[in-house]
């Protein structure tokens, strides 16, 4: 269960702090709703790169450039 809740907070996670930015940009620069729209965007898909690494399912990024201490 924990496992979980961490795998759906790294999916939540990366689309609230997303959408934060975005708002914060049209905010600043009067560009609503476009930049809410790709930093929701760009958040999900941070999220769900987050929520593969949390899973297991690609690997570190030491560990796909060739790290000297990688274990093959």
């Amino acid at each position: 269960m924990a496992r979980g809740f961490r795998l759906s907070s790294e999916l939540i996670a990366g689309v609230v702090v997303g959408a934060v930015i975005g708002w914060g940009f049209d905010r600043l620069l009067s560009t609503s709703p476009w930049g809410l729209i790709v930093f929701v965007l760009i958040g999900f898909v941070a999220g769900v790169i987050n929520l593969m690494r949390a899973a297991g399912v690609v690997p570190e990024a030491a560990h796909r450039l060739g790290s000297p201490d990688r274990n093959d």
